[in-house]
């Protein structure tokens, strides 16, 4: 069986970006932000922006265990 965790608060932490400029940086309110960030909400084209926004690939937001 596959886990899933998201990994935003890490990388955010990492390059120094609050939430609330991530939000400004891909128009997704913040409140989206900390839904995907608590593992409760993940959005396709959430996913999308802010893998673009961090010039990420959409798997490098996660962490995958099997």
């Amino acid at each position: 069986m596959l886990t899933v965790k998201p990994r935003l608060r890490e990388i955010l932490k990492e390059r120094g970006i609050t939430q609330e400029q991530l939000s400004k940086m891909t128009g997704i309110p913040q409140p989206s932000i900390s839904r995907f960030d608590k593992n409760k909400q993940h959005l396709n084209w959430h996913l999308f922006s802010i893998a673009g926004a961090l010039e990420l690939l959409v798997e490098e937001l996660f962490v995958i265990e099997e």
